[in-house]
């Protein structure tokens, strides 16, 4: 998915439209929440492989210009959009595949 489509910010959407795919509100949530923890964790991994690299010891002066470039990371992941309105964008395009668990006694 183009992240650069996706909204930044909240935006109102119809509650029936989410429940369309699933037939049900409750299970469009819960997919939603699950792919939003995965998308998340996958950030999360990503950005601290990248500052891991400026956790080593230097003197002063490299400090400085090492942290001008963990700010300008640390900016760029801010500024990509949350989580869960990328799960929300690629359940509406269609691009989550999911099933149902069968359950039973």
């Amino acid at each position: 998915m183009d992240r650069k489509n996706i909204p930044t910010n909240t935006i109102t959407r119809d509650v029936k439209n989410l429940a369309e795919p699933t037939g049900n509100i409750y299970e469009s949530v819960v997919i939603l929440y699950k792919r939003a923890n995965q998308i998340a964790a996958a950030e999360k991994k990503e950005l601290s492989k990248k500052l891991e690299d400026f956790r080593n010891e230097r003197d002063n002066m490299e400090e400085v210009f090492e942290n001008e470039e963990q700010i300008e990371i640390s900016k760029y992941y801010e500024r990509q959009p949350k989580p869960d309105l990328v799960a929300i964008s690629e359940f509406e395009a269609g691009e989550l595949s999911y099933r149902k668990a069968e359950g039973g006694k």
